[in-house]
């Protein structure tokens, strides 16, 4: 309750600096605001749980009353206590020391797995899905690379997530995505089963990884789309190779070489960032019940079953059978349960220290 207090406070001095003009034009207002928002939730609970403890010392005074005035202070010292008890589990959930990424931008990749390509389809369904999810919620999906097949799908294709708490809303979505339907080109109705991965990478900006112009090699090509066509004249598509570390990434979505260059080194950075994290989890020995959010790509985390219409998340062994509304980007109901399942294991490992 005294964390709560604080918290209290600390939001109405938030309201205070961010209604002052010096604020609006300052360069702390983005960070304050973000900050804002993430305490409006926890004191709203907060402020409701406060009034809810007088409605139960009023109801347990009442209960010293006779006739029917004491069973309506019964009926409502127990409709309050029930609902007292899932303010505080919801309250000890949202407790959790936030993850300083969430608010920041994402960058996705989509990968065609097993499958050919149907494989390749599903990755174009996956990448539908979450448009549709990013549009629902205010935020802009940006393509910076992609490889489409002659059939309408991708064997890659790689977006920028930006708004607000993209990252958070997207890092659950990081392993390998089954899918299991009858492909449109399977004349005897047999059901295959297609792999797509994902990843989800945080947005790095410029001062965290330090990319030196040396360490990179640098090639421009021309752009091709799908049957390998070039689709431009002139040489705008873009290529890095970080030497230290051979990886390679590409960009030719704009028209501009300069673009393409600025959006590649915004991937090169993101990609160092997951490499050195990787190798800072291998020195840890404690390995997590549930992988969320470490882009990990060799896990099986969902299936989605078209002739069950069925989703299946197998990390928190989570089924919903609304896979036509999923595939509509109607995502919040798992994305919730996978975020109160991550909280409920951060919250596991900070009471163990």
């Amino acid at each position: 309750m005294d964390r709560l207090a604080e918290l209290r406070r600390r939001y109405a001095e938030l309201e205070q600096r961010l209604s002052q003009p010096e604020t609006l034009g300052s360069g702390q207002y983005k960070e304050l605001s973000q900050e804002y928002a993430r305490l409006k939730r926890p004191v709203e609970l907060y402020e409701r749980l406060q009034s809810l403890e007088r409605t139960i010392a009023e109801a347990q005074e009442l209960l010293e009353s006779d006739g029917d005035l004491r069973a309506l202070a019964q009926e409502e010292l127990e409709r309050a206590q029930a609902e007292r008890a899932q303010l505080l589990e919801e309250l000890r959930l949202l407790l959790v020391p936030p993850d300083p990424r969430d608010d920041g931008n994402a960058i996705v990749e989509i990968r065609a797995g097993a499958g050919g390509e149907e494989s390749a389809l599903f990755a174009a369904d996956l990448f539908r899905m979450y448009k549709k999810y990013a549009d629902a919620h205010n935020l802009h999906i940006e393509v910076l690379d992609a490889h489409p097949t002659d059939l309408g799908g991708f064997k890659q294709i790689v977006f920028e997530v930006t708004g607000p708490g993209a990252f958070g809303k997207f890092k659950f979505e990081s392993g390998v995505h089954r899918v299991q339907r009858v492909p449109e080109t399977e004349a005897a109705g047999r059901i295959h089963t297609s792999t797509a991965t994902v990843a989800v990478l945080p947005e790095i900006e410029d001062v965290q990884v330090q990319i030196r112009d040396e360490d990179i090699e640098f090639e421009a090509f021309r752009a091709g789309g799908p049957g390998g066509q070039n689709v431009n004249k002139v040489a705008t598509a873009v290529r890095l190779v970080h030497k230290p570390t051979g990886i390679v990434v590409t960009c030719q979505e704009e028209r501009s070489q300069h673009k393409n260059k600025e959006k590649a080194l915004k991937l090169l950075r993101a990609r160092l960032q997951e490499k050195y994290e990787r190798e800072q989890q291998r020195e840890i020995t404690h390995q997590r019940r549930i992988q969320i959010g470490t882009a990990a790509r060799s896990e099986k985390i969902r299936t989605y079953n078209f002739p069950q219409n069925r989703v299946t998340d197998h990390r928190i062994d989570l089924t919903l059978y609304k896979l036509d509304r999923i595939l509509e980007g109607e995502l919040d109901e798992l994305l919730a349960a996978l975020d109160r399942a991550y909280r409920e294991q951060q919250l596991a490992e900070l009471e163990k220290t």
